[in-house]
């Protein structure tokens, strides 16, 4: 099953590429860290240090996937035509 939708492209979430080594993904309610980091490492082919989740007010899930090597969160978002 497809857990991660897509890649959140807002200022803030860019602004942490960079500064926190992370990338954030918008998920399907139901996932659990262990999917979203199951599946980022699957798909992407990274190794995931930690995974944090919230759900805004819109009813959306973010996930803030961390990556363990520096710079590897800006190499994958340039994959993904986010920078």
């Amino acid at each position: 099953m497809d857990f991660v939708k897509y890649a959140l492209t807002t200022e803030k979430a860019v602004a942490g590429i960079e500064r926190n080594n992370s990338i954030v993904f918008i998920v399907d309610l139901k996932s659990t860290k262990a999917d979203i980091k199951a599946e980022v490492e699957r798909k992407y082919e990274t190794k995931v240090a930690s995974v944090n989740t919230l759900v805004t007010a819109h009813g959306l899930k973010k996930a803030i996937v961390k990556f363990i090597k520096a710079g590897q969160a800006a190499d994958l978002a340039s994959k993904l035509k986010i920078i």
